[in-house]
């Protein structure tokens, strides 16, 4: 964006805060960084220079803006959805882990030398590793000192920094403020009482569908791990130096995020992980636009502006929900995975209502006895085979995962189909483009549009909806919430299928039948037996 300096400036003439995170503005002629809408007089274009990143604006040598507190921006989507070694940098970055491993460690995880990764990331972003986990480690002890009551020499230390005078330098370049002024002009109430307790506002773009979000993680709510009441989602995390329990209230334009962690040091990637989730970072202008005008799905987005892709907290979690919840209900999974929790996971010290669990590890899943566990021998194998591969670092999920590796790793697992592939690409790898063609809950949203289209006819039919198909899906699935009655899908010789398993299939061999069934509770088949609703 930043190479249309036209378009740019027209955009911060608008002071549309759509745009803020896309690109940051440095003005020569005052040495401050901004925001495209910032509300302080339009800069000459003369003394205008672009930056693609708060990092690089920092390195140039320019300090944030006091009024438009450019850092907090949302990010932009581009990093979402970037595969490429920059793109995956830049989400471990945000993860904390050059905090916790070094630029060596990053460069070693990505398979680089040190100068090979400074320089990919300079000529992309115009901030090298070192510079862009700077400006993370500021914005960390920015939110801290604003949010809690921590002694400087806390915040120091939780937010990255290696020592109190570092900590008290950088602040002060950045924000050209003394950390003491900055906690004394604080605009927002101190909420956090105790240690480890942050009260924060995660910004989003406009508009948000927080209904759409709490519905999605609701119905799949882990007994003991999740649960969602009274507009909010609260659920157990494992981070790398601790533990944590986190509540998200989505709201106009971001949502609240309440932090109690075992160890502060686990703040930034305790935050990166509830942005993907809630995929704050969204563009929803572009996608509703896009969605908005097709002659198929146009109404359907038109209904539900700002729908945002699920992400997760944990990968290999998501690639467990995946597997237990083929060829079940969505209420059989939880009940499954509940049971899963109960049996595998490591029980928290203090309770906190309905949260009483953290989800397995994969090392402890590694361990267990596919006979053991509450489903399906060759679906307990398959699970089991994940949970090896993701404890010897074989496949990862995480934050810079490759992803054309991690899914064709996935895709080797005996067990594992397309259907749960294209899952775990939209909710864990982050996705906007993944398409289950042969979902059961697709077709049957397609066919309530009048098109009775599935496999390689679904995927024609989804094309103009590229590169947002991951977003036509939810709101196909959306739509299934007013649907009469849902569809089963039967295979030689009778057997109940998933909706990854139709694709596998000869169509002469597949027969789609009404069946009077709650559509949240499941479908049965003809033998009484649980059909996939395939919209997990």
């Amino acid at each position: 964006m930043i190479d249309d300096f036209e378009r740019c400036y027209r955009f911060m003439r608008s002071r549309d805060p759509r745009y803020d995170g896309f690109f940051f503005v440095g003005v020569t002629s005052t040495g401050i960084y901004c925001r495209p809408s910032c509300p302080a007089r339009l800069p000459d274009r003369r003394n205008v220079r672009l930056f693609a990143t708060a990092a690089a604006a920092q390195a140039a040598g320019f300090r944030a803006c006091k009024r438009c507190e450019p850092d907090a921006a949302p990010g932009s989507p581009a990093w979402n959805r970037r595969a490429d070694v920059a793109g995956r940098a830049f989400r471990l970055i945000a993860d904390g882990i050059v905090d916790r491993e070094g630029v060596q460690g990053l460069a070693s995880r990505l398979g680089f030398n040190e100068r090979q990764l400074n320089r990919i990331l300079v000529a992309e972003v115009g901030a090298g590793p070192a510079q862009l986990a700077r400006a993370h480690r500021a914005q960390a002890a920015r939110t801290l000192i604003e949010s809690t009551g921590l002694s400087f020499a806390e915040v120091a230390l939780a937010s990255g920094f290696g020592s109190v005078r570092q900590f008290n330098d950088t602040i002060q370049v950045i924000y050209a403020r003394k950390p003491s002024e900055l906690r004394r002009r604080a605009r927002r109430k101190r909420a956090a009482t105790t240690q480890g307790a942050v009260d924060l506002r995660l910004p989003a773009r406009a508009p948000l569908d927080g209904t759409a979000l709490l519905e999605f993680l609701g119905a799949r709510a882990i007994p003991g791990v999740e649960h969602v009441e009274g507009g909010t989602y609260r659920r157990s995390l494992a981070l790398e130096h601790g533990g944590g329990l986190v509540a998200l209230t989505p709201e106009a334009g971001a949502a609240r995020c309440v932090l109690q962690l075992d160890d502060l040091r686990d703040l930034t990637a305790a935050v990166a992980r509830c942005r993907r989730l809630l995929d704050l970072d969204a563009d929803p202008v572009s996608i509703d636009a896009q969605l908005g005008a097709d002659p198929l799905l146009g109404e359907l987005a038109r209904r539900r502006p700002g729908m945002r892709v699920p992400g997760c907290v944990d990968g290999f979690e998501l690639g467990v929900r995946a597997i237990v919840g083929q060829q079940v209900s969505v209420a059989a999974a939880r009940t499954v995975l509940g049971r899963l929790v109960a049996r595998y996971g490591e029980a928290l010290a203090e309770p906190a209502g309905a949260l009483t669990h953290r989800f397995p590890t994969a090392e402890t899943l590694a361990e267990s006895d596919p006979a053991d566990l509450p489903f399906p021998r060759r679906r307990g194998e398959a699970l089991r085979s994940l949970a090896l591969l993701v404890a010897a670092d074989g496949l990862r999920f995480d934050a810079g995962a490759d992803s054309s590796a991690a899914l064709a790793a996935l895709l080797d697992i005996p067990g594992v189909g397309p259907w749960t592939a294209s899952y775990v690409a939209m909710r864990a790898l982050g996705d906007p483009d993944s398409f289950p063609a042969g979902d059961v809950g697709i077709r049957h949203a397609l066919r309530r549009l009048g098109h009775a289209a599935s496999g390689p006819q679904a995927t024609s039919v989804a094309e103009p909806w590229r590169p947002w198909r991951s977003y036509a899906v939810m709101h196909l699935w959306s739509s299934l919430g007013a649907a009469p009655a849902p569809l089963s899908v039967v295979g030689p010789p009778g057997r109940a299928l998933g909706a990854h398993d139709v694709d596998d299939l000869p169509q002469s061999d597949v027969r789609v039948h009404e069946v009077q069934a709650p559509l949240l509770g499941g479908r049965r088949t003809e033998d009484g037996r649980v059909a996939d609703r395939a919209d997990r």
